[in-house]
């Protein structure tokens, strides 16, 4: 994977974004952050590869007792009903591989609970497999701040990507000229881009009066 220039950069066309265990049962003991900030962030991104059309696999895992995945991240992806697995490490499950091999692209885009079981082992299993893995920490979490990051370390040292949600959002947009993505990636910030938002939303509201001054 290269690790600088322009090719270590995420591209649309390139990725796939898996979206592993993000309920109930791996909420109950999430303590490496708010949850409520791993909901807002997940859904964020989820909708963030919706706008690339960066195709989207939502999996669970034992889903009968752990519960379903969360309604914000499947209204995503209304249609999809998510991979049910036994395996903890989703990347053992064909289910999953063979779509993701089927689509060709190699820029794997995960976020998972529990950073350092259900991240971790998919990570560095298809790092093996010749993939360029970027890992979202903060749409992934675990049962405590130390979890997280020795997993978050962990992953790093076998060459996966640490990465955020805004960052994908960044990369994959690349450049404000391309208006084709501009407006739904603006919306998404609004809508999940905190501060961010905040700061947008202002300046949208400023343009907004300039051109009705000019008018």
């Amino acid at each position: 994977m290269p690790k600088t220039g322009l090719d270590a950069l995420l591209r649309p066309k390139d990725s796939f974004l898996v979206l592993i265990d993000h309920q109930p049962y791996q909420f109950a003991n999430l303590h490496s952050h708010e949850p409520t900030m791993i909901v807002n962030n997940v859904i964020g991104l989820a909708k963030t590869a919706k706008v690339f059309n960066v195709p989207t696999i939502l999996t669970t895992v034992t889903e009968e007792r752990g519960g379903y995945i969360i309604k914000g991240l499947q209204d995503v992806f209304p249609d999809q009903k998510p991979i049910d697995r036994t395996f903890i490490n989703t990347w053992e499950d064909p289910k999953v591989t063979d779509i993701v091999k089927k689509s060709g692209r190699k820029q794997l885009v995960l976020a998972a609970l529990w950073t350092e079981i259900c991240l971790a082992m998919p990570a560095i299993q298809a790092l093996a497999e010749g993939y360029d893995v970027f890992i979202v920490t903060d749409a992934s979490g675990g049962v405590s701040l130390e979890a997280h990051d020795m997993a978050v370390r962990r992953m790093v040292a076998a060459g996966a990507v640490p990465i955020t949600w805004l960052a994908v959002l960044g990369e994959w947009q690349r450049d404000w000229a391309r208006e084709k993505t501009a407006a739904a990636v603006a919306g998404v910030t609004l809508e999940h881009g905190g501060a961010s938002g905040v700061a947008l939303a202002w300046e949208l509201q400023l343009l907004a009066n300039h051109a009705k001054a000019g008018a």
